[in-house]
């Protein structure tokens, strides 16, 4: 390649960031901000594990102001969130018109800590699914990347060489390559967020870890495997109904319990506020310990 070549193609990326940098903002959230796309006026769309506690956020914008913002809601399933920031005043991100392909070129770019652009490219190196999320969920699809991605990273957009949206940077890593959720899927996570809200989902507060379950220990349908329960979150559901750490839940609501998961699974919108009976095996002995579903709450409480 041709030093001028070189230099042609080397324009041609800053192009690119140029062209999507005004779309990219930083998300103060954290210890150390994150960043976010925008997605529509006055909407960003940015992840879970950017924003962390839902109180204080704010929005920086490409110009330098900064403002405050409100979670409208997130996506299970994709764990992004929404954020309406009025008086936003930035220009909407443009998803791709072509589709991605494995061994394409893309790039990465976020707000550092001082609002500065921050770039990285690499290469699509797979686009597979589904993809687990770990809550009784799945994406369809994640593009995975080889392109090196920091914290201020997170949220931030993914894009082609023409500076087009190719999906939104996560925090996840799989196999050393970065998980970017395609721009398709998360567009349409934000705009079920806008118009439904996120989906209740049940809380119970309990901490657990998967337990194994001797033959004696096992009564008759009872599975091999169960939920150990090592922490209790003070004021939840759980505490105000007694259960203990040491107790091992067996089933919730006559759903057989083999992992955390599963009980995330299980706690679904309808059982909210519902009090269903909780089987646990303490001291030897089984007993159903009544509990009264609270709600999960974006941000604050996710077991």
């Amino acid at each position: 390649m041709s030093d001028s070549t070189l230099a042609s193609f080397s324009d041609h990326l800053a192009d690119a960031v140029d062209a999507a940098a005004s779309s990219v903002v930083q998300v103060q959230g954290r210890a150390r901000p994150a960043s976010g796309v925008v997605y529509a006026a006055d909407v960003v769309v940015t992840t879970m594990g950017a924003i962390g506690d839902e109180d204080g956020l704010r929005v920086r914008t490409p110009d330098g102001r900064t403002i405050n913002a409100e979670l409208a809601g997130w996506d299970p399933a994709t764990h992004l969130a929404v954020l309406r920031a009025p008086e936003l005043n930035a220009p909407p991100a443009k998803p791709a018109a072509a589709a991605a392909r494995v061994g394409h070129l893309a790039i990465a770019i976020g707000r550092s800590w001082s609002n500065a652009v921050s770039a990285s490219s690499g290469m699509i190196a797979v686009i597979g699914g589904p993809l687990r999320t770990g809550r009784g969920r799945a994406i369809d699809q994640v593009i995975r990347t080889t392109a090196p991605v920091h914290s201020g990273f997170v949220g931030g957009a993914f894009v082609d060489t023409s500076g087009q949206l190719l999906g939104i940077t996560t925090g996840a890593e799989i196999r050393g390559f970065r998980v970017v959720v395609p721009a398709a899927i998360a567009w349409k996570a934000a705009a079920d967020v806008l118009e439904h809200g996120t989906p209740r989902r049940g809380y119970l507060g309990i901490a657990g870890q998967p337990a194994a379950l001797g033959e004696r220990q096992r009564s008759a349908g009872d599975a091999e495997q169960a939920l150990l329960v090592v922490g209790i979150v003070a004021g939840s559901p759980a505490e105000a109904a007694g259960l203990l750490v040491g107790d091992i839940v067996v089933a919730f609501d006559g759903q057989p319990i083999t992992s955390p998961d599963r009980l995330l699974e299980v706690l679904s919108a309808d059982r909210v506020g519902r009090t269903v009976p909780v089987r646990v095996r303490r001291g030897g002995e089984v007993t159903d310990v009544q509990v009264t579903v609270g709600e999960r709450v974006p941000g604050k409480n996710r077991s």
